[in-house]
Parts: structure tokens; sequence; C-alpha cells
């Protein structure tokens, strides 16, 4: 749903009003959308019927996830995850201009993939929902990742 990124100059045209909405980045003259700032031009389809046009800075550009990423976050949620958490999780909706973003971990290789116990050690999957810490051996509820090669790589 992304067009090649294409980079632009504050008040570069982008395109009509009958040919995009305008988003983050972006301003409305006469009909048609504006650059507000010098970026990378993005084009979305975000189930509107007309794509969102905007304009992200560079390093934006690398962090803004899609529909279908894959990506690693810190999330809070007792039995499945806790805070600290590193999380393999996949991106199902963008969310709101705050880069609030919907994610699932519902696949069987998404889930908690680093976890330290309470006493700071680096726990051991040892089943889809639990990891046990190798210094207490104590067991703790966590949603694990059946973590897919690909995806080990650095």
């Amino acid at each position: 749903n992304m067009s090649p990124m294409k980079l632009c100059v504050p008040g570069e045209r982008l395109c009509s009003t009958e040919d995009c909405i305008p988003g983050a980045g972006t301003y409305l003259r006469h009909g048609y959308i504006f650059a507000s700032l010098a970026g990378y031009v993005l084009r979305r389809n975000e189930g509107e019927e007309l794509p969102v046009i905007s304009v992200v800075r560079e390093t934006e550009a690398q962090l803004l996830p899609d529909v279908g990423a894959i990506v690693t976050c810190k999330v809070e949620t007792y039995k499945s995850f806790r805070p600290g958490d590193i999380v393999l999780a996949k991106v199902i909706s963008l969310g709101d201009v705050q880069s609030n973003y919907l994610l699932t971990t519902a696949e069987n290789e998404l889930g908690v993939v680093v976890a330290h116990s309470e006493a700071g050690a680096q726990m051991v999957p040892i089943s889809w929902c639990e990891m046990q810490c190798p210094r207490t051996h104590n067991k703790e509820f966590r949603k694990v990742a059946r973590v897919q090669p690909e995806y080990l790589q650095a």
C-alpha cells in the first residue's frame, strides 16, 4: 500500500485534493496538497476511498511500520507480558497521528522473545505459556514466541 519514497521540500505541490487526502507534514491551498516540511512523501491507503498523503523526515521514515510488518516492542499486560519484556508482534492497524499502533501476538511465531525474572536472570521458555528463571527455577506466565530463524538475524 506504500509507494516508493520520494523526497520533497517545503512548499512543493504533491497532488490535488481530488486524488489524495492530506496527512501529517502537509497543508491545503487552492485545492492542492503541499509539503510543509522537507522529507519523504508517503502515500498510504488506510481504508478511505482516496490515499492519505503525508511527509515524514528521514529518521521518522525509518521508524514507521506498515500494516503486516513484524515489529519488536515493549508492553505491559499481566499473564502474557510483563514490563520490560521484548515482544515480537505484527502491526494490524496504523492507529492515529500520535503513532499509536494496534499490534497482535496471536500467531504462534509472535510473543515474548526476551524476559527477565524477578531475580534479574534471562528466563528460558519451557512451554508456549511459561518461562522459567534459571537461578530460582520459578515459573512465570508468558505468551512465548515460537521464534522463526529469519527473525533472529541481527
